[in-house]
């Protein structure tokens, strides 16, 4: 049994594609056709089907890749112990962050990587939150969010470690009539004008749980990704937004209020595949990140 084959279906179960597979292995598709072909050849049965299209892994198929997943978590963790007993932490480690985290804890990471020796791959990018987990065929860590405390979606068969609970508070400039308010409420923000995020990106929930509560549309001028753009409009305008507590830095241009009737936080999480997840370059990177996301808590 050629474990090559293995990790073959498995990335053609995790990708979903011989096309995407191709890709990220930087082959041509005709060379991954031919792996899979040669693969059916020495398991005496087809491993894929039609689908549409594309192809899709039939019944034994599966079974091979959820054996080529456990064979890559027994190597990793082989490599882990092996890295303990020398004391190396070395290695590459590949992390995704959404922006305004990132901010956060990339620095706390790039100098741990350093003292240990890590070689680093760091990306950014603003992604609905069922976008998150089929990220990791592709980074070894990969720093999601979700409304809730639950796993992120689509993280069945991954490791999932929370980092941290964040308050998401209602954003305004000084000058704005709320500002002077403690904390807000619902009814306080009746008839607002908001900058908000696309439909489906974690933010939009609170304002959703606004409009319900209020029983009324909301006023959503804009529906931007970053929140240093939306930052910069509530600051210079009479426009309210959704932004997080501990990763939005209030100054003198911008004023953060607690909502205490809507539900209103996302919880942070690190989302691996289970081989990479035993990578002690990998934990080591990982506990960087709690321990600044800890620190940026208070």
């Amino acid at each position: 049994m050629d474990v090559r084959h293995l990790e073959l279906l498995r990335e053609l179960a995790d990708r979903g594609s011989i096309t995407a597979v191709a890709r990220a292995s930087h082959r041509t598709v005709s060379a991954v056709s031919q792996q899979l072909r040669t693969a059916q050849r020495e398991f005496g049965m087809a491993l894929t089907e039609p689908d549409g299209r594309g192809l899709r892994l039939t019944e034994a198929g599966r079974l091979l890749a959820d054996g080529g997943r456990r064979v890559q978590t027994t190597v990793a963790q082989v490599q882990a112990e092996w890295d303990a007993y020398r004391n190396d932490a070395g290695g590459s480690v590949s992390i995704l962050a959404f922006p305004s985290s990132a901010a956060v804890f990339y620095p706390a990471v790039v100098a741990a990587a350093d003292l240990a020796g890590i070689d680093l791959r760091l990306d950014d990018a603003d992604l609905a939150e069922v976008e998150f987990a089929e990220r990791t065929a592709d980074y070894d860590i990969v720093v999601a969010h979700s409304l809730d405390r639950r796993r992120p979606a689509g993280t069945d068969g991954l490791v999932v470690r929370q980092v941290a609970v964040e308050p998401l508070d209602i954003a305004m400039a000084p000058g704005h009539p709320l500002a002077a308010l403690p904390t807000l409420r619902a009814a306080d923000l009746a008839g607002q004008r908001w900058i908000g995020v696309p439909e489906g990106y974690p933010f939009d929930s609170v304002l959703r749980g606004i409009a319900a509560t209020l029983d009324e549309t909301l006023d959503v001028r804009q529906r931007l990704r970053d929140n240093r753009v939306a930052e910069s409009l509530v600051r210079t305008g009479d426009v309210l937004a959704v932004l997080p507590r501990f990763t939005t830095v209030p100054d003198d241009g911008l004023v953060l209020r607690e909502i205490v009737d809507v539900p209103a936080e996302r919880t942070l999480s690190a989302i691996m595949r289970p081989d990479r997840a035993r990578r002690r370059a990998v934990t080591t990177v990982l506990d960087a990140i709690v321990e600044a996301m800890t620190s940026a808590a208070g």
